[in-house]
């Protein structure tokens, strides 16, 4: 998961499909689903400095992807990792029915 930077702002979420090399040394096809509304693939030819982070060029406009790092659950005062009930402040689970 990424999120792309256009022109030093965030501007959308994609998830990473597939990485493939290409015919050029340090170059690769990255095919990226973008999560919008509607989802969107594209495939993009970037070096690999560029998969990593660095900043580069689309059309004249920066562009930059940015890893996406995985939220760990709230660890407990016990420490195992699981979220504080919090005696009254609990809330009620309200299944989605469908109709």
């Amino acid at each position: 998961m990424v999120l792309i930077y256009y022109q030093n702002s965030p501007a959308l979420f994609a998830r990473i499909e597939d990485i493939e090399a290409d015919y050029k040394k340090d170059w690769y096809h990255v095919t990226l689903l973008f999560l919008t509304i509607p989802t969107q693939t594209a495939t993009w030819i970037l070096r690999d400095e560029y998969i990593d982070g660095a900043e580069f060029t689309m059309g004249g406009r920066t562009v930059r992807l940015e890893k996406v790092k995985r939220a760990e659950p709230p660890i407990s005062p016990d420490g195992t990792g699981q979220k504080d009930k919090g005696g009254d402040r609990g809330g009620r689970v309200i299944p989605f029915k469908k109709s």
